[in-house]
């Protein structure tokens, strides 16, 4: 039998090229996802930041609302002055240190080795704010957040956020009434650093105690509650030098 050797030719290239064209569109395609990826996380990290530091679109007492992806970024570069990157006692300017990933930086510190620790300084209707990223551990999966300190080391304000805590209970880190019992606590117990516990039985539902180092635990949650204790601690322990000398002026 005769072989048409012109279109099985044919056939293999227009085969090759089309393998080489849908190779480029699926790279393009994965290149773009990944861009578009990067992009959001970046905007979920400076709203959450605005966030801690009282930048928000909140209407009312129970709404958690993020300043807008289209004006996030403007506002971001407007409210924070400065970002650092400590590293032992190393310190050094880096417009891009609150991309810094705080999990690989708490592990490495785990290992007893030396972090590059994030710290975001804001100025807001004339007062400073020290923004630090925090990392932890919850019922199920991580937690994490991101807490506003003032110069006396009072919180100004908190974000926090989940992986996979319970519905109703745990996943209540990010509620609104939560996050806001942290606001005026201090991080300090005299001059000792001590940080803040979510505390079960604290007798203060409604938080009017503000110098007792404790928020009240969530209704069925000890277990993240705990995990928010020990990240606040753990986390602001690393920054302890620092926020030292900040106090110390």
């Amino acid at each position: 039998m005769a072989i048409n050797t012109d279109k099985n030719s044919y056939t293999v290239v227009f085969a090759a090229v089309m393998v080489v064209i849908v190779g480029s569109i699926l790279a393009f395609m994965s290149s773009s996802l990944k861009d578009r990826i990067t992009e959001n996380e970046r905007f979920e990290k400076q709203q959450n930041i605005l966030y801690a530091m009282g930048v928000n679109d909140n209407v009312d007492e129970g709404s958690v609302n993020f300043v807008s992806t289209d004006e996030v970024e403007g506002e971001f570069k407007s409210y924070i002055k400065e970002q650092l990157v400590i590293e032992g006692d190393k310190i050094t300017e880096n417009d891009e240190a609150y991309l810094i990933d705080m999990k690989k930086q708490m592990a490495i510190a785990g290992k007893g080795e030396t972090p590059k620790l994030p710290l975001m300084i804001g100025e807001k209707d004339g007062k400073k704010y020290y923004i630090i990223p925090m990392y932890g551990k919850g019922l199920w999966d991580a937690i994490w957040g991101f807490i506003a300190l003032d110069d006396k080391m009072v919180v100004q304000g908190v974000y926090f956020d989940h992986k996979g805590e319970t519905p109703g209970l745990g996943a209540n880190i990010k509620q609104r009434y939560f996050m806001d019992d942290f606001t005026g606590e201090s991080i300090l117990k005299g001059t000792e650093y001590a940080g803040i516990a979510v505390a079960k039985g604290n007798n203060d539902p409604l938080n009017n105690t503000k110098d007792d180092n404790e928020v009240d635990a969530l209704a069925g949650a000890t277990i993240t509650g705990n995990g928010v204790s020990a990240m606040i601690k753990e986390s602001l322990n690393l920054y302890k030098d620092y926020l030292q000398t900040v106090s110390a002026k």
